[in-house]
């Protein structure tokens, strides 16, 4: 008879906690720096060793009994979001996408801007947003980035006006999560892609110190800042890792074993399977 096998508990308010925290903390693709310190600063909390790689990804090394052959674990601190595309005339703000997303889960989001005179509030609205202007055609514009535009909290008639203001071409916007925690235990928000992933590797990481888990080789524990955009871990790797798991949202199809309520382990993606 081997040894049993140690129980391992997760602490769900350091779940919870951490998941709010990573949650308020704006980190579109090209602006995940202070969600990259925030999660350094709790991986040196635990104990681990953080390097920055050049682009400013994370690797944690957490050190098992030998140093090979590694394991990693990975997930990514950036979230969906948008860039100032044109400055209208209208005094409204053309919109693209950062990563793949449709415009019409954008439409009436809250988003701030980030510009070089600070951070402004504003509403990502359909050109064709008051029914009491366009009747009934505000159900049959089409949906889509170039049939939305964002409205800036501020005094902007013109484009003149959104100048002043420091807007510019390329700022950043970021689309606030709104979180809600229910009592029965569900989280509802945006981004949960995949900060409910992030947190989720901090609380097993937590559990795992806790307990003082011993393991048989090192893991590499990796928080990437490019995955909306195509940039996977392969940048953060190491010769050392031979096996990798990606935990990030596993979505459900017509047809596919995936579900819900359950841990979905995906068998490919679109550029072919997986081991």
């Amino acid at each position: 008879m081997g040894e049993m096998q140690q129980t391992i508990t997760i602490d769900p308010d350091y779940l919870t906690s951490r998941l709010a925290a990573l949650l308020a903390i704006p980190s579109p693709t090209g602006f995940t720096d202070e969600a990259a310190r925030y999660t350094a600063r709790e991986l040196e909390k635990l104990g681990l060793e953080v390097m920055l790689t050049r682009r400013g990804a994370i690797r944690a090394l957490r050190p098992g009994a030998a140093r090979r052959p590694a394991r990693g674990i990975v997930s990514h601190l950036d979230t969906l979001g948008a860039q100032v595309k044109a400055l209208k005339d209208n005094g409204r703000l053309e919109l693209v996408s950062i990563g793949h997303w449709s415009a019409r889960f954008a439409e009436g989001a809250r988003v701030s801007i980030f510009s070089s005179k600070g951070i402004y509030r504003g509403t990502i609205l359909p050109l064709k947003a008051s029914g009491h202007t366009f009747n009934t055609q505000v159900d049959t514009q089409p949906s889509g980035w170039e049939h939305v535009e964002l409205r800036v909290d501020a005094l902007s008639r013109h484009r003149h006006d959104l100048a002043q203001l420091g807007i510019d071409v390329g700022d950043i916007v970021a689309v606030d999560p709104q979180p809600e925690f229910l009592e029965n235990g569900f989280i509802v928000s945006r981004h949960l892609d995949d900060k409910a992933g992030v947190a989720i590797m901090l609380a097993a990481l937590e559990a795992m110190q806790r307990h003082e888990v011993e393991t048989p080789v090192d893991t590499y524990w990796l928080f990437t800042i490019g995955e909306e955009v195509g940039v996977g871990a392969s940048a953060a790797l190491v010769p050392e890792i031979a096996s990798l798991v990606a935990i990030d949202n596993g979505t459900t199809a017509p047809g596919q074993a995936s579900q819900e309520f359950g841990v979905t382990l995906a068998m490919a993606d679109q550029t072919g399977p997986f081991d």
